[in-house]
């Protein structure tokens, strides 16, 4: 026999501890009662004070703790044998939180675009693992690999220019941050999706694709914005639009979409480019996703150990409950004769 939580195991060592406060407790008591009056005119006036029904209680009492106590460690024995379904996918989205990905030219921002498609393409996973890296002027690892997915959007919701006060883009290091978050530990295809209007200010992206596609993993990107651009807005504190953003000329600064780069790192990294503003341009990233997914599913046997706590919760109750019924029925009988005429 085995336990899940074997911590509760400790509770048992302060039962002894209590059994002799108790039996003290009882010796005071008895010395009480002798000083009252004629012990046996005592016992037949008190049902407390009866040695055999307090006796009895105080070992159904313990008797149901310890069982209880061993309820909480969870005690398990046998196994079952369960098939698990794993998925062959890690996917690292990369999100860009940059200024730039305020910009208004897709009836909304490309930043709140960008969070549904993510969110959308999320909810096309099946049990595969979802970690999110934000990055601009740098990068980190906003959620690690996780199949929580209702944690991961709840995050994801949360992704703004303020999470990173460097400004700039730096595609690059976004990419070497996503391959730090994959696990070396499961044998599955590893995929990186860059979120990003595709605008590069330092390191070379075009050589991180290529670094990745050589560890094995593929690289899809995701273009956000139109070919004409927008003015890139600056945000009061209120997270209010306040101007357009400017240059050291005074010129309001324009944001477009860098397709070109965008296509290179893909073919680098081995994947493929997704125009955001395209109809169906999430489901076939999907797709590409999902050829994996079936490509490396796999079935898994995996012994389970069977849970037995519910035998000794039963246990416990029905001796704790059976001490309060003992308890009352002796009281009620002792009111009774205590009540008959002498």
């Amino acid at each position: 026999m085995s336990f899940g939580e074997p911590q509760f195991l400790y509770l048992l060592a302060a039962l002894p501890v209590l059994v002799l406060f108790v039996c003290w407790a009882f010796g005071r008591r008895a010395a009480s009662v002798r000083r009252i009056g004629d012990p046996v005119l005592m016992q037949r006036l008190n049902l407390a004070a009866r040695p055999r029904v307090g006796i009895l209680r105080l070992v159904l009492w313990f008797i149901g703790v310890s069982l209880l106590i061993l309820a909480l460690a969870r005690p398990q024995w046998g196994s079952d044998i369960e098939i698990v379904e794993q998925g062959g996918v890690q996917l690292m989205v990369a999100l860009d939180v940059s200024r730039s990905m305020l910009v208004q030219d897709l009836q909304t921002t490309r930043l709140d675009r960008a969070k549904l498609e993510i969110s959308d393409l999320i909810s096309r996973l099946d049990g595969d693992e979802v970690g999110i890296v934000l990055f601009s002027g740098a990068s980190f690892i906003q959620f690690p690999l996780t199949s929580d997915y209702a944690t991961a959007r709840a995050y994801l919701n949360h992704a703004s220019p303020n999470a990173i006060s460097r400004q700039g883009t730096v595609i690059a290091e976004a990419i070497e941050t996503a391959l730090a978050g994959f696990s070396n530990q499961r044998e599955s295809q590893e995929i990186i999706v860059i979120m990003t209007d595709g605008e590069n200010h330092d390191g070379d992206p075009i050589a991180a694709a290529r670094q990745a596609a050589a560890e094995g993993v593929v690289i899809y990107t995701v273009g956000f914005g139109s070919q004409d651009g927008g003015p890139v807005p600056e945000y009061d504190e209120q997270g209010n639009i306040t101007d357009d953003r400017q240059d050291a000329q005074s010129r309001g600064v324009i944001s477009k979409v860098d397709e070109v780069a965008l296509q290179r790192i893909a073919e680098e990294g081995q994947g493929l480019y997704f125009r955001a503003a395209d109809r169906g341009a999430m489901s076939d990233l999907s797709d590409a996703i999902q050829s994996f997914e079936d490509h490396n599913l796999q079935s898994e046997f995996s012994q389970r150990k069977v849970e037995r706590f519910q035998l000794f919760l039963l246990a416990g109750t029905l001796c704790l409950a059976l001490a309060e019924v003992m308890a009352g029925r002796f009281f009620l009988r002792s009111r009774g004769r205590q009540g008959m005429p002498g």
